[in-house]
């Protein structure tokens, strides 16, 4: 399991400061989708450059012109790029190809699906390299989690590595890690507290320790 920092309204001098703060409390940093239409993938090429070593995934969502999309950026140093769940299968498989010819990672963000076990089986053939359950920042704040949707693609996906988000914290991280994801992506629930490192190592310690046992 691998611990992804999200970080959606930042500006790049700010994402660089976090990077340098958290950098070896996690695995991959996000650039998120607001940063990205704020500042254009200029945010990635920017942290590629003055961190060479880290592992950047890029939130692009892609919905269209799947090919072109996902070697811009790569051109700009992203290694994990997404593509929605919504988006036409024609897409989707664009977008793997493009990605894995320049041995580079395509995450399929499954938000906003009604039946996400049902297209998860449908574009399992595709080879994405992951699906990610994803609850939306806007319905957060009405109870609503990922955990019932990780449950349910842990059955539905058997090739195919998972990933989660939405409004993931330190007293809900143990019982995520229970399904062990590949990836656990948490946003705020580092990002907005007082003591980041201090947050962003535990839930690290967390993810190992879980990782030790099971192996």
């Amino acid at each position: 399991m691998e611990l992804l920092l999200a970080l959606d309204f930042v500006t790049i001098p700010e994402a660089k400061e976090t990077a340098r703060e958290l950098g070896n409390t996690i695995d991959i940093l996000e650039i998120g989708t607001p940063v990205i239409i704020q500042e254009g993938l200029n945010a990635v090429r920017e942290i590629r450059k003055e961190f060479p070593g880290l592992k950047i995934f890029a939130d692009l969502k892609i919905m269209d012109a799947g090919k072109h999309e996902t070697e811009i950026a790569i051109k700009a140093g992203a290694d994990i790029i997404s593509v929605l769940g919504a988006a036409d299968n024609a897409t989707i498989k664009a977008s793997v190809d493009a990605a894995h010819k320049h041995n580079k990672l395509i995450l399929v963000d499954m938000i906003a699906l009604h039946d996400v076990p049902a297209r998860a089986k449908e574009i399992g053939p595709f080879g994405a390299d992951f699906m990610c359950v994803h609850t939306a920042a806007d319905i957060q704040g009405s109870g609503n989690n990922p955990l019932k949707e990780l449950q349910m693609i842990n059955s539905a996906v058997r090739n195919t590595k998972i990933a989660v988000a939405g409004g993931i914290k330190l007293d809900t991280l143990p019982e995520i890690v229970k399904y062990n994801p590949a990836i656990i992506i948490v946003g705020s629930g580092i990002t907005a507290q007082p003591d980041r490192y201090g947050v962003a190592a535990q839930m690290k310690a967390i993810i190992n320790n879980h990782t030790t046992i099971r192996g």
